[in-house]
């Protein structure tokens, strides 16, 4: 089992060093989850989705308008499939690995947009993920006109009200909609997402090793985030490993303008000196 997840922490610290261009949604997706799921099967989870793409396909069959296809796309994965989206346990965190959502048929708005996007490419439908405030959404885009999709609602299309509507049930009534708000995600951002979502549940479920497996692959991602390094070393701290941690609490002092916790992380900086030296 160990091998199992050095290998694939190792592929995914690969695919980090892709650029956007390359870098593989559905496969990142699948590859985050395996260290989670050692046992994870990827090619038969890009099958899955291949499988859904090819009923969507049979679905549109003459009706390529994009309300044809989206209608086709809705079809297989919410009414054949099954597909919903998870409102009374959202904060498991099952509902962020691909291969669970794939094999519970439950996601939450990112991971089902996930799957929404993956079988839009594999049948050339272009859809863009969006980083809608609090609620993932997806969107087909045109020269001059494009919609708004929700797959953690069965697909439906939104208009600028509805979005609007969504902003004041999550409690964001004083932001205006706007364009802003739907602009495109990348894949390295969409990852990164979920990855923090994760962390937050993990967090909260004082769950450190896998917070800190989370934290590692954010970083991966993103080197050099202050805040990033900041809570990798206090992990490192808890988990007794005084180096890694002394070495993260000073790069995040280095690297911060004006940090709230500058006292704190001074004192566990002081300790950590204090620790290393010892041993050595």
């Amino acid at each position: 089992m160990i091998v199992n997840i050095l290998q694939a922490r190792q592929s995914f610290a690969e695919m980090a060093e892709l650029d956007d261009a390359a870098f593989p949604l559905d496969r990142v997706a699948l590859t985050l989850a395996m260290e989670e799921y050692p046992g994870l099967d990827l090619p038969q989870y890009l099958r899955h989705l291949d499988t859904l793409a090819a009923r969507t396909e049979v679905l549109v069959g003459r009706d390529c308008t994009p309300l044809g296809i989206i209608e086709s796309i809705n079809e297989a994965l919410f009414v054949q499939e099954g597909l919903r989206g998870n409102s009374e346990d959202c904060y498991n965190p099952g509902n962020y690995y691909l291969n669970e959502v794939l094999d519970r048929k439950l996601g939450i708005p990112i991971t089902l947009s996930v799957v929404y996007m993956e079988v839009a490419k594999r049948i050339g439908f272009p859809i863009t993920g969006l980083g809608f405030p609090e609620h993932f959404l997806v969107k087909h885009f045109a020269e001059s006109y494009e919609i708004i999709i929700d797959p953690f609602n069965m697909g439906r299309i939104l208009t600028p009200k509805d979005c609007q509507e969504m902003l004041d049930k999550t409690g964001n009534s004083s932001v205006s909609m706007s364009s802003s708000l739907l602009q495109p995600l990348g894949n390295r951002a969409i990852i990164t997402r979920i990855l923090y979502n994760l962390k937050s549940i993990y967090e909260q479920n004082e769950q450190d090793y896998e917070a800190l497996a989370v934290i590692e692959k954010i970083l991966l991602l993103n080197p050099g985030i202050p805040s990033e390094l900041r809570d990798r070393g206090l992990l490192y701290m808890q988990a007794g490993l005084f180096s890694k941690a002394l070495s993260d609490l000073e790069y995040y002092l280095a690297h911060s303008k004006y940090p709230r916790d500058l006292s704190s992380i001074q004192n566990h900086i002081k300790t950590l000196r204090d620790i290393v030296c010892a041993a050595n």
